[in-house]
């Protein structure tokens, strides 16, 4: 991977190293040995410098016409759609996802740059009549600011821009640190955005660890917003951070998401989206599928077909078109997936397949896991209740409804959740009593569009929404503006 950009931050429109003069490396999950390149290894005085050269460039930017920023998003969605395969090939080498995933991330990131960009020729503002007929009563929507960036692996495309693209059109700045785990498309998506043109200063990248640049960008003076996707744990500690300084700060994090299979569903199609939202890119999604909980007599036939399909699912890298399972993301990440797997059964879990690391050939150079179906799991085990984040889903029975329903909200997390039911009275009152931000009805927990919010309930978020028109509230501050005639 050369190129004269990959090892340096970009900070006011300048490829610059970090001034701590040390590198650290990202490596390919399903080849250890293949080093995606070397990255700076910045700290909070590279992060404060990025902060100072946001600032910078916050009067112009959040001054222009928000249809000129629009125009910017619109020339990056062109630039990703025209270099499509060279940023899925990235994404499948650095985070390991399967390389049809990976065509449909740089797929999404193009529709967020499409629709946010034509949202900026979108009214952000009302006119409202007053009790003074000689009065102009109006709200205008105005940048917050300069806005902190701290996104995942997951996602390494796609997250970031989905996150930038409505800061940017409603006029902020912004300063991007990518997970420490997939810092190279963080450089891509700062050379895309080199390559439209946008202003110096107006979107800058840093990388880095989390304790080092994570923590300088969410305690900088200089910034007004954060938005945050990861671990409970860590945005809790951002949103304690924030909340003392009075900053914004927008928090998307775990989730244990559950589908409810009810006795009349379609048991072919619920089995197949169940293990599709379970055990594709091996489970590493927020909103995967992490508990099926099964209500009567059906859950035999359910469980059946489940094990019988998480079976067939082809385990490899990404690269290989043919692949579901791939490496998760390191080795850390692997044995606590194996751990949480032995605690299931510890717990009184029986694993019906997988459970342990696929070994021989190439699995041996990677970070692989088998794909684990676990029954005779209770509504309070730890695998029922914890967000594990790998290809593992427990089974649980339910006696009706109302059981179901009770077991899918007792956890601390409530993200996205779904049925399988061709009862539209079911349907609905599952829509109405669940807690979680995505609802889906015969659909996989996993997978969600630009055009509406997205989002968490519980500890799964801190309460407002991403993508779609909700986004303007985060990204900008209301005016209410008075205008009253002269006197003369």
């Amino acid at each position: 991977m050369a190129g004269r950009n990959l090892n340096l931050n970009y900070v006011g429109g300048q490829w610059i190293p970090a001034s701590t003069g040390k590198i650290s490396q990202s490596i390919n999950p399903a080849d250890l040995n293949d080093v995606v390149g070397d990255f700076q290894a910045s700290n909070a005085a590279d992060a404060e410098g990025a902060v100072g050269a946001a600032a910078d460039a916050l009067r112009v930017w959040g001054s222009m016409s928000a249809l000129a920023r629009g125009g910017h998003l619109l020339a990056a969605a062109d630039y990703l759609n025209q270099n499509t395969e060279r940023y899925a090939q990235a994404i499948t080498r650095e985070c390991g996802k399967a390389i049809v995933e990976a065509r449909g991330e740089v797929g999404r990131a193009v529709a967020l740059l499409q629709y946010f960009g034509v949202e900026g020729s979108n009214p952000v503002g009302d006119v409202v009549p007053s009790v003074d007929p000689n009065i102009l009563l109006y709200t205008k929507r105005v940048p917050t600011g300069v806005v902190s960036l701290i996104t995942p692996w997951n996602f390494p495309l796609a997250i970031p821009i989905w996150k930038m693209a409505p800061a940017l059109v409603y006029g902020n700045t912004i300063v991007l640190k990518p997970a420490s785990a997939t810092p190279y498309l963080g450089v891509l998506i700062a050379e895309m955005w080199e390559a439209v043109g946008l202003p110096p200063g107006v979107f800058n990248l840093v990388t880095g660890s989390g304790g080092a640049v994570g923590d300088a960008l969410v305690g900088s003076d200089g910034v007004a917003a954060v938005s945050f996707t990861g671990s409970t744990p860590i945005g809790m500690g951002i949103a304690a951070s924030a909340a003392s300084r009075g900053v914004k700060f927008q928090l998307e994090m775990g989730g244990k998401n559950p589908v409810i299979v009810m006795p009349d569903a379609d048991l072919e199609q619920a089995a197949q989206v169940t293990v599709d939202g379970a055990m594709k890119y091996s489970g590493q999604k927020c909103t995967a599928t992490s508990r099926a909980i099964v209500i009567g007599n059906v859950i035999e036939d359910f469980t059946n077909l489940v094990v019988e399909k998480t079976e067939a699912l082809a385990i490899g890298p990404g690269a290989d078109a043919d692949s579901v399972v791939v490496p998760v993301i390191d080795e850390a990440s692997r044995q606590n997936i194996v751990a949480s797997v032995e605690r299931g059964v510890s717990d009184g879990g029986n694993v019906l397949t997988g459970g342990g690391v696929p070994s021989g050939g190439s699995y041996d150079g990677g970070t692989y896991v088998e794909p684990t179906v676990l029954s005779k799991v209770s509504p309070n085990d730890f695998v029922a209740c914890e967000e594990i984040f790998g290809p593992v889903l427990g089974i649980i029975p339910a006696a009706d409804i109302d059981d179901a329903i009770g077991i899918a909200n007792d956890v601390r997390y409530g993200l996205s959740a779904g049925i399988f039911t061709r009862n539209l009275n079911a349907a609905m009152q599952f829509a109405d009593r669940i807690e979680a931000g995505i609802v889906k009805v015969n659909g996989e927990t996993a997978g969600v569009e630009p055009q509406v919010p997205f989002g968490g309930m519980k500890s799964s978020s801190s309460g407002s929404r991403e993508q779609g028109k909700a986004a303007i509230e985060f990204f900008t501050e209301t005016k209410t503006i008075y205008v009253n005639q002269s006197a003369s």
